[in-house]
């Protein structure tokens, strides 16, 4: 070989090194993640605000690297090729092609884009200086190849949108939640990290169901709310505020669904020690606030904005029928993003009693959300909002104490009712279900 061959080999050598910065480069760029980026950019890294703007324009961005990627890859055959051809004739040929389909598929394509898909942010931004200069002088001739790409599917009736990011649907944030989970989970992560991000990911879904999730199957309904009479001396009336755990109490005069207000116990002792020996004499109608009624509809992201609005933490539920239903908190709602909140005055709830052969003992009155959000089961929660009410609705009937029925791929015991009402029952997973209801 003379002077001449082995600078063709050099120039050969130096155009797939350019293939593989082109092909890795792209790789790189399309793969970073654009939220971590984002938060580079906002703490003033100028590569990651460059990437934003060569991302901007993605289709001008990729059309230049593949330009540049394939002038290269040709440019390094036709040299390769004509050098083995005044070297080995005719069969220089097979050479030139095996050789460089070799070459050009290990070295330029393969190697460089598993690097950049194991360190995309890393090459990403170290290339991104590089690549807006390429883009700078290519991308005139990439927006000619875009056009002229454009009319051509036109003419089969094929319309593109203009670039740009398209802004993430619902769907595929969670999706996004679920994706990084599992990552997570097939990563090598210590068990306190594993769980910490599997919370998050339980607030973060819990924050996307708020829209779909209505009032009525999370309040306390109005068998468990804590009411007070009105018409009962001021005496009794401080004592049962002072003895329930609860903040804020409705007040009925009459009958329950007749509820004149809410009252809220810092309010009424203010009252009673400004009144002093007059206290008998307090109305009650003056320390209770004005009731506000919501629709048992009503999504709890609305409500939660509701409440923020109104600047009110308690709201009564009706039916559409106007009759009290029962009561949601704010609290109620936040529960469901965060998780139960317990604090020194709130009772002890006994709903779920874990048995040793897997199976569980449940009230009738717990809700199928929070059987779902503790043990990760995915009964429905549509037919009724507690498991009592799904055995009732799948049943079709009232069931006696000790029928059993299956399905959802649960074993449902009914263990006790009081008249019509399903107060516990015996829950215990099954490996399939038969679809039988004995």
């Amino acid at each position: 070989m003379d002077t001449a061959h082995w600078l063709i080999l050099g120039a050969v050598l130096l155009l797939l090194a350019l293939s593989a910065f082109f092909s890795g480069s792209e790789t790189a760029l399309t793969a970073a993640s654009r939220l971590h980026l984002h938060q580079l950019a906002k703490k003033g890294n100028r590569r990651a605000h460059m990437i934003a703007e060569l991302r901007a324009r993605k289709e001008r961005m990729i059309g230049a690297i593949l330009i540049g990627n394939n002038l290269v890859n040709i440019l390094a055959s036709v040299l390769a090729t004509s050098a083995l051809l005044a070297l080995f004739g005719d069969a220089g040929l097979v050479y030139a092609s095996l050789g460089m389909t070799a070459l050009v598929v290990i070295f330029s394509e393969v190697l460089p884009k598993t690097y950049a898909i194991n360190h995309a942010e890393r090459m990403a931004l170290a290339v991104a200086p590089a690549m807006r200069g390429v883009i700078g002088v290519l991308g005139p001739t990439a927006a000619a190849v875009d056009w002229i790409v454009r009319r051509t599917l036109a003419l089969v009736g094929i319309r593109i949108s203009p670039s740009g990011a398209k802004p993430m649907t619902e769907e595929e944030l969670r999706g996004a939640i679920d994706l990084h989970a599992d990552d997570v989970e097939a990563g090598d992560l210590a068990g306190g990290a594993v769980e910490e991000i599997a919370a998050r990911r339980g607030m973060l879904r819990s924050i996307l169901d708020l829209a779909e999730v209505e009032v009525r199957e999370i309040m306390t309904h109005r068998k468990s709310v804590e009411m007070v009479d009105a018409d009962q001396p001021i005496e009794r009336f401080v004592e049962a505020v002072l003895a329930s755990p609860y903040t804020r109490l409705p007040v009925w005069r009459g009958e329950t669904d007749n509820i004149l207000g809410t009252v809220h116990a810092k309010a009424l002792l203010r009252a009673v020690r400004e009144q002093g020996d007059a206290a008998a004499r307090l109305e009650l109608g003056e320390i209770a606030t004005k009731p506000w009624f919501i629709p048992e509809s009503t999504s709890l992201l609305d409500q939660l904005q509701a409440f923020r609005d109104r600047r009110e933490h308690f709201a009564l539920v009706v039916d559409e029928y106007g009759a009290f239903m029962g009561v949601v908190t704010l609290e109620d709602i936040l529960e469901e993003i965060v998780g139960e909140i317990s604090d020194e005055h709130d009772l002890p709830v006994a709903g779920v009693h874990a048995q040793p052969d897997g199976s569980y003992i449940v009230d009738g009155a717990v809700t199928i959300r929070d059987l779902n959000r503790e043990f990760g089961w995915d009964l429905p929660d549509d037919p009724a909002a507690t498991v009592a009410g799904l055995l009732l609705y799948e049943s079709r009937q009232i069931p006696r104490v000790g029928q059993t029925f299956r399905f959802y791929g649960f074993r449902f015991k009914v263990l006790r009712r009081h008249r019509n009402q399903i107060t516990s029952i015996l829950l215990q997973p099954i490996a399939k279900d038969g679809g039988d209801r004995t």
